[in-house]
């Protein structure tokens, strides 16, 4: 099964070797038809503390690295 790739802001930098992304995705409501925006926050697994706040960056699916992190930083997106 493939991994999965998402891209997103960092918004937060504070636990070591950890960031948190905000991704956003849009979807059309199935009864409405009208186009919403879904976020979520997803932590993840920056080995040497590269990436800041702002910073747009890629994610990949991973094993766990803790209880709440099971996502890895690929990369900033140019």
């Amino acid at each position: 099964m493939p991994k999965k790739i998402l891209s997103g802001i960092v918004v937060g930098d504070k636990p070591d070797k950890t960031v948190t992304v905000l991704v956003e995705r849009k979807y059309q409501h199935p009864i409405l038809k009208k186009v919403m925006k879904a976020r979520k926050k997803y932590n993840a697994h920056d080995e040497n503390n590269k990436f800041k706040n702002g910073d747009k960056v890629t994610i990949r699916e991973s094993r766990p690295y803790s209880k709440n992190k099971r996502f890895e930083v690929i990369g900033e997106v140019k």
